[in-house]
């Protein structure tokens, strides 16, 4: 069967009746879909009879809200489905806005195959239930060309339709601050304007599950805060975030394509109030159950400033079934950015100038970040390492080629004291300049004689350990570029206990190299040291083990 990029899937079978079957039927739609799958939500729709059918609104009832984060957690099982639950035809309580008049709206990847769970009597692809699916999916959606359609149902019988399960509700996941119990069929109440905030990196379904409510809580406009700058200095792995324009720009789209009739305000969020804690016209704010408390000091805050307290939605989170040690047992972006570590991130670079028969990787980070300690557990998985450190220390000897250039220039008589001399022209970029300008093309030209006593010894990969590799421009020496990234807050006190520096010299020393961002930010991999030492070894093998498969692929 062909595999689409994007689809439609129309769902016709009453909510609570669906749940049971969503695991079927999200997996009978992955086999299919590559990418986006959008969903659009019809319950008691038909399609047989000659009338084409019309799209008709659906009421907003928690049921309908618990439903699509029901399905929002089955569809984490399936990794390669951007799924987006469209929001068009569902109606609030009170709608202050008149009905929009039908039109076809333009989704951001127009649906290429059209689905839908509606069941014929004899449980055949019947042709013109097909037909006016197609029809209907046209008539709501700009779809490709040529669209194909598929209906999906569990096997049964010839003759034999489905029992239906009881109308049970759906387990609760919205919670309220309005007092008064919730039943399933309660309508929800439509607002003027709202707020959720959150960092939306790598937009997964739990946002979805939250940006969704909110859309359909709102009637007019929704203002989401984006956090930013000071706000992400605390989460895990900061430098494997998406860029604040990135996220704006998926998180625009998947507004858009569910709910094009709302006005979006993105703005960044640069403090934990947001204009949640200031904005007069907004009347509600979506929070999950981690940040509700946020939520109730985002109201202390209104009220201390004369402003009416927002009504407050709490969404469950999301179970990560599949989370690992050390990553949280909910969906979130901190786990995938934790399963980014090891993965090649970008192209290797061609380098046709060295080695054929080496593979070479330029293995960098800050200081105390534990580039020595991968480079040896990289040494014993194969690898060749050379630490220009040492080459450094080589250099400086008496004798050495940088040694005679060095007394010269700086004056020093007999050994050269590294420490004396770094502490020097530490702070003086004028004396700083002299001295690299006449190591790092020393080190550069030992690193390569390194180079050839690697292919002497057989080896195919080649680590070059150095805390300068992009300062001194030797990324032009390897294929990739491995940098190990830890907070700058463990980084100072590994230096300050290995080093025996202050806390004041440590973090002297570590402003005067590049961050850990801006390494990020030209690195081929990520690994980081920040947990236990199995750990590490961990995310050592797996980058080994893909290291293995692209030297393999580029083998004469």
């Amino acid at each position: 069967m062909a595999l689409f990029r994007s689809g439609l899937l129309v769902l016709t079978t009453p909510l609570a009746s669906l749940v049971p079957r969503l695991a079927p039927i999200l997996t009978s739609a992955a086999r299919l879909v590559n990418h986006t799958l959008y969903v659009h939500l019809q319950p008691g729709m038909s399609l047989e009879g000659p009338a084409q059918p019309q799209s008709s609104p659906v009421q907003a009832t928690f049921e309908v809200l618990d439903f699509i984060t029901h399905f929002y957690a089955g569809a984490n099982v399936h990794t390669n489905l951007d799924v987006r639950i469209l929001l068009t035809n569902i109606r609030t309580k009170s709608a202050f806005l008149p009905p929009l008049a039908s039109s076809v709206q333009n989704l951001a990847h127009p649906p290429e195959v059209v689905l839908t769970d509606f069941q014929t009597v004899d449980g055949s692809q019947y042709n013109p239930v097909k037909q006016q699916l197609e029809r209907y999916a046209t008539s709501c959606y700009s779809c490709c060309p040529q669209l194909a359609s598929v209906l999906l149902y569990p096997d049964y019988g010839p003759g034999e339709l489905p029992m239906e399960p009881p109308d049970v509700p759906l387990p609760s996941t919205i919670r309220s601050s309005s007092p008064g119990a919730r039943s399933p069929k309660q309508p929800v109440r439509g607002y003027h304007r709202g707020a959720v905030g959150g960092t939306f990196d790598r937009l997964h379904n739990a946002h979805k599950v939250l940006l969704s409510v909110a859309c359909i809580l709102a009637q007019e406009q929704l203002v989401v805060g984006v956090a930013d700058k000071d706000l992400l200095k605390s989460k895990l792995l900061p430098e494997l975030l998406q860029p604040y324009a990135e996220r704006v720009e998926h998180l625009s789209e998947f507004l858009v394509d569910i709910k094009p009739s709302l006005t979006f305000d993105i703005i960044p969020l640069l403090d934990p109030y947001g204009p949640a804690g200031s904005d007069p016209s907004l009347e509600f704010l979506v929070v999950s159950e981690e940040t509700y408390r946020g939520g109730m000091a985002v109201n202390r805050f209104r009220l201390e400033n004369d402003l009416e307290e927002l009504a407050l939605f709490q969404i469950q989170l999301l179970k990560d079934l599949s989370h690992k040690e050390n990553e949280e047992d909910k969906v979130s972006s901190s786990s995938f950015r934790h399963r980014m570590l090891g993965n090649l991130l970008r192209p290797p670079y061609k380098r046709p100038e060295l080695p054929p028969a080496l593979y070479v990787i330029g293995l960098t980070g800050i200081s105390g970040s534990g580039k020595s300690s991968v480079a040896q557990r990289l040494k014993g998985l194969g690898a060749f390492v050379i630490d220009c450190d040492q080459l450094g220390h080589r250099a400086y000897a008496p004798g050495g080629p940088a040694y005679q250039p060095v007394v010269e220039a700086f004056g020093t008589d007999g050994i050269i004291n590294r420490k004396v001399l770094g502490s020097r022209v530490f702070g003086n970029k004028k004396q700083l300049k002299m001295l690299t300008d006449i190591m790092w093309p020393v080190i550069a030209k030992l690193a390569r004689e390194e180079m050839d006593l690697a292919v002497a010894e057989g080896k195919h990969v080649c680590v070059i350990e150095a805390a300068v590799l992009l300062e001194a421009g030797w990324q032009n020496m390897v294929h990739e570029v491995w940098t190990i990234v830890i907070p700058e807050t463990e980084a100072v006190r590994r230096i300050v206990e290995r080093d025996g520096l202050s806390e004041a010299a440590a973090q002297s020393r570590l402003q005067s190299q590049m961050s850990g961002q801006q390494l990020v930010d030209q690195s081929h991999v990520v690994l980081s040291t920040l947990w236990e030492p199995h750990v590490t070894q961990s995310q050592v093998e797996k980058a080994w083990a893909l290291l293995q498969k692209r030297v393999d692929a580029i083998k004469p």
